[in-house]
């Protein structure tokens, strides 16, 4: 995809969310035939957040929404334009972005939903910004938010320890080229369609059939070795287009924000880009795999710990089902 205009868009403002409940790798010991030796050796991740009672996944992009507007400084009326990229919809109809519109205020705003999992928020920048350079809006909102516990299969303990929940906003706003957002790419490929999904609750196997839940079709599934692989390689071809597209070599990068699904895959990635493990940014441990959240609250995160400053050069990377895979490069 290539970026050849006067305008592209920055990120004027960042507000992540993190549900309060936690859940631990001891809590995991008493619910499945696993140990914290064991999750923390395979995927790196020691706790998660997960929604209790009264939450969805439309109170906490709504609440993170919000922040990234305060942060921004931005009114709910400035705000023309809702990406929302969720695996885990509010209900299938209407759009989650309809749905949480009044709660944020942002009557001007098109609002609609993307699903490219755990890449989502990736597409939702890319997407949105190119409503900003067309000149079509001035203000955009891009949103990932996921509550996957509510499909996580917690008898698979292959897959229950993986995930968790939160959401992260962003505003965008126009900017000269050269500034905010220098390169973006995305990639799909369908051949992989059943490595990571949940094949109940759609029109194949609608929710409504009792057959459909006794077989466990409407919860996360999926095929962990293969899709490792697929992911070392696609994660770091993506980020190499976008640093050759935008004419910038891997010492001239600050940070380097992975989605945080897998240390092993984020260590991997990282070896083969030639990145000194401490530009490296992780907070998987702490949260889990919240999928199209993880890289604005990793960035989130960054900041309020001073690790990302102002000018810093970054680069995001996501993989997820799809199979998708996005990169996107930026001056913070």
């Amino acid at each position: 995809m290539h970026d050849k205009h006067e305008l592209t868009a920055r990120i004027a403002g960042l507000g992540a969310f993190l549900p309060e409940r936690v859940l631990t790798n001891q809590d995991f010991e008493r619910m499945v035939d696993t140990s914290d030796e064991w999750i923390m050796s395979r995927t790196g991740i020691r706790e998660r957040h997960v929604v209790s009672e009264g939450e969805s996944v439309a109170t906490i992009a709504i609440e993170a929404g919000k922040r990234a507007m305060a942060d921004a400084g931005v009114s709910p009326e400035e705000v023309e334009l809702l990406v929302l990229a969720t695996a885990t919809v509010e209900q299938p109809i209407p759009s989650t972005a309809a749905i949480i519109q009044p709660a944020l205020g942002i009557k001007n705003a098109t609002c609609f939903d993307i699903a490219a999992a755990c890449s989502g928020f990736l597409y939702g920048i890319h997407v949105a910004r190119q409503f900003i350079i067309t000149g079509e809006v001035k203000t955009a909102m891009v949103i990932g938010a996921e509550t996957l516990s509510r499909y996580t299969d917690y008898t698979d303990r292959a897959t229950c320890i993986l995930f968790g929940d939160g959401a992260g906003a962003v505003i965008l706003k126009a900017a000269p080229a050269g500034e905010g957002i220098l390169r973006s790419a995305l990639h799909t490929d369908g051949t992989y369609a059943d490595f990571i999904q949940m094949p109940g609750g759609g029109s194949k196997y609608p929710p409504n059939v009792k057959e459909h839940i006794d077989a466990r079709l409407p919860f996360i599934k999926m095929r962990g070795n293969e899709t490792f692989k697929v992911a070392v390689r696609s994660i770091t071809e993506v980020c190499q287009e976008v640093l050759v597209g935008a004419g910038v070599t891997i010492d001239k990068v600050d940070l380097f924000v992975p989605h945080q699904a897998n240390l092993r895959i984020i260590a991997a990635v990282g070896e083969r880009l030639g990145l000194a493990p401490e530009k490296v940014y992780l907070n998987l441990e702490r949260v889990g795999n919240t999928s199209s959240a993880s890289i604005p609250v990793a960035m989130r995160e960054a900041i309020d710990r001073g690790i990302l400053k102002r000018g810093d050069l970054v680069l995001l990377g996501a993989f997820g089902g799809g199979l998708t895979w996005a990169a996107t490069l930026l001056r913070w």
